[in-house]
């Protein structure tokens, strides 16, 4: 495809995936323009397929605006697949954390404030896992919050002034099992290697669980809401538990 064949086709998906959270998106040149001041900006991998990086902007306009960006890739089997996949696995796990610190209705994303990190708050929209046997993965995810053990190596990496997005990729299989931390874009060695030594289940066969996390200064603390969605399908052990418990699978095959 012709990069402005691939734009096309990013620009589409995201003004799609963006609706299912009740905005309305359109494409306004480079850019997917949202409500008010918010966009999305597309930077793209160059020779690779269903690679891309998108940046949810905050305020348009404002040289110093926060803007989260994230880098994600699909699973398909044509070059069009493998971007409406990317593209829907980043409206999943990063555009609902984003959508909910906007909106903080606790509908599409959990608040939290971590003890160990001080200062800041934590919305986190759900899981992404896929592979085989993904309920495994899915359930230790909905029983452990994995943010305050990783605070600690976090806590250095938080650059930005007013919000950081920290994203987490987990899985593989028993003896080759991939951890990775990336906060603001940048892998972050100390708590990638600390989300490796957690006890989350490996298995014989490839499963792999993506997360997002966005932490906002919480300059006046407020009530976090409580409000659960089913806007994501639950398995039956997570029911209630929250965006924290609430997963969305994508695979190729499971048998």
């Amino acid at each position: 495809m012709r990069p402005q064949e691939r734009l096309a086709v990013i620009q589409r998906s995201v003004v799609r995936e963006m609706a299912r959270y009740g905005q309305e998106f359109h494409v306004e040149g480079e850019l997917v323009r949202g409500p008010g001041s918010t966009a999305v900006a597309v930077r793209e991998h160059p020779g690779d397929g269903g690679h891309v990086d998108l940046g949810y902007v905050l305020e348009l306009g404002r040289a110093d605006g926060p803007v989260v960006w994230d880098c994600t890739a699909g699973l398909g089997k044509t070059e069009e697949e493998k971007l409406d996949s990317a593209v829907r696995m980043w409206a999943t796990t990063t555009a609902s954390a984003v959508v909910e610190l906007t909106e903080r209705r606790g509908a599409h994303g959990d608040h939290y404030r971590p003890e160990a990190l001080p200062g800041w708050h934590a919305v986190q929209g759900p899981a992404a896992v896929f592979g085989f046997g993904s309920e495994r993965l899915a359930g230790w995810l909905a029983d452990h919050q994995v943010l305050p053990d990783l605070a600690a190596a976090l806590g250095p990496e938080l650059t930005g002034p007013e919000i950081n997005g920290v994203k987490l990729f987990l899985g593989g299989r028993t003896g080759e099992d991939v951890a990775e931390v990336r906060v603001n874009g940048e892998v972050a060695e100390a708590a990638s290697a600390a989300l490796r030594a957690l006890p989350w289940p490996r298995g014989e066969r490839l499963c792999w669980a993506r997360l997002f996390v966005l932490l906002a200064r919480d300059r006046a603390p407020e009530p976090v809401p409580e409000v659960p969605t089913t806007a994501v399908p639950l398995p039956a052990r997570a029911a209630g538990r929250g965006a924290l418990g609430r997963w969305w699978r994508a695979r190729r095959a499971e048998r």
